[in-house]
């Protein structure tokens, strides 16, 4: 690969993740040097750790050193700790105390994100001062886009864009320039809490403060970007009724697999005897009256995808942030009329069914049909309105008790309604029935 044929870093790393393998470590090595750094940001963990591994002490430093601080750090958390030890020690002095420093910070907290590569100047200063520290260490930043204004104390007083010192005068005051208002994130803030901030305000980046207001770094779209990747892929794993993956899925070995998969599936199963035993609690009505069970599957199956459909709801309006414990009234009030509504749709279906099988003879309910008929809508009315009631509910207590809503998976919720589904519907089908199929 030649100097003419780089693209973008990250276009080069996904070429060179299609090569063999035995292929890919000699074609990233003839990269240039000024180019390795940044592909192998780009490169998946697994050819991050060969590489590492692979190639000369000096060349791994130059790597290393070369590396945006934040990119580095992702880097050594996928690493084990042999590694990143000696990986450390090849940085120089000055990397490897930020190296140190940002592994120090939480593993889930927004600091670990964080480059401490930023512009940063003071309110005495002129315009042109800060064109000139732009350039002295402009090259090394992540983005230029914000100069974050500080105190003799390091304690941030405002923010300013790159284009507002475009527009002014070369003498002015930065102090001329500045309102004292600007949105930062405390450095103990968890990954996830932190993905809201750069959502509401629609900042490419936003600096990173201690509690006393000390800047320490900034954190770029980029990062959070990854952030909510992996953040709405651990939700949807977990929704669809397993543990989230520590690895990708084409990383993840067949043991750990079963692992993450069998637990819930166990769960689950344990789960629905639950149902055998409801059924087999009703085994007298259904001997006497075995029309009763034609209608099981379609009970029990119209309540837990009622159930699933408003705990997606739920916990979506929950992950964007438009719905919080304080709001499960209004939620609880909707989803009555919600079920209500959906549960009367499907009712009239059901009583509809069977009453046009019956009158054009494609099966015979017997004389009692309208009560079978009314048996199953009344049923359908109360399973659905039950089901959202489940469904929407079932987040909010998990929330409640510091648990991930996201793991109030569709499976779950639809387990429960399963059960609780068969006990509604012969229920009400006593109280029809009785007296004259039962």
């Amino acid at each position: 690969m030649t100097t003419e044929q780089i693209l973008n870093p990250a276009d080069i790393a996904e070429n060179l993740s299609e090569l063999h393998a035995d292929k890919r470590l000699l074609a990233f090595l003839k990269l240039p040097k000024e180019y390795k750094a940044e592909v192998f940001s780009h490169l998946d963990p697994d050819f991050q750790e060969e590489t590492i591994r692979s190639i000369a002490s000096h060349e791994v430093a130059d790597i290393l050193n070369e590396m945006s601080p934040d990119d580095r750090t992702q880097l050594f958390e996928d690493f084990p700790d042999e590694l990143i030890k000696s990986s450390i020690n090849l940085l120089n002095p000055q990397e490897r105390r930020v190296a140190l420093k940002l592994l120090g910070y939480d593993s889930n907290s927004i600091a670990r994100l964080m480059t401490p590569y930023y512009i940063q100047i003071r309110k005495e200063w002129t315009v042109k001062r800060c064109f000139q520290q732009i350039k002295r260490v402009g090259e090394r930043v992540e983005t230029m886009n914000f100069l974050y204004v500080v105190d003799e104390k390091n304690v941030l007083i405002d923010d300013i864009t790159i284009g507002t010192l475009l527009l002014a005068e070369e003498d002015q005051l930065i102090s001329e320039l500045t309102d004292n208002e600007f949105v930062a994130i405390n450095t103990t803030t968890t990954k996830e809490d932190a993905v809201p901030y750069f959502e509401k305000y629609d900042r490419s980046a936003l600096p990173i403060v201690t509690d006393s207001g000390v800047l320490v770094g900034i954190v770029t779209i980029d990062d959070i970007l990854d952030q909510i990747e992996s953040q709405n892929t651990e939700d949807i794993q977990k929704f669809g009724g397993l543990e989230a993956l520590d690895d990708p899925y084409t990383q993840t070995s067949l043991l750990e697999m079963v692992k993450k998969r069998g637990t819930w599936l166990i769960i689950l199963f344990v789960s629905e005897m639950l149902t055998a035993s409801a059924m087999g609690f009703f085994e007298g009505e259904i001997q006497k009256a075995v029309v009763l069970a034609l209608f099981v599957p379609l009970i029990i199956s119209s309540g837990g995808n009622s159930g699933s459909q408003a705990a997606t709801l739920i916990i979506r309006a929950m992950a964007l942030q438009e719905i919080s414990l304080k709001d499960w009234w209004y939620v609880m009030k909707r989803e009555i009329f919600t079920g209500l509504l959906l549960g009367g749709i499907l009712g009239i279906i059901g009583f509809t069914r069977i009453m046009v099988w019956q009158k054009t003879g494609i099966y015979d309910y017997g004389e009692f049909w309208p009560y079978i008929g009314f048996s199953v809508g009344i049923s359908l009315v109360a399973i659905v309105l039950w089901g959202t009631i489940s469904g929407s509910m079932i987040p909010f207590i998990l929330k409640k008790l510091n648990l991930d809503p996201a793991t109030s998976s569709a499976p779950f919720v639809a387990t429960l309604v399963d059960v609780t589904g068969l006990i509604i519907y012969f229920t009400v089908a006593g109280l029809f029935l009785s007296g004259k199929l039962l």
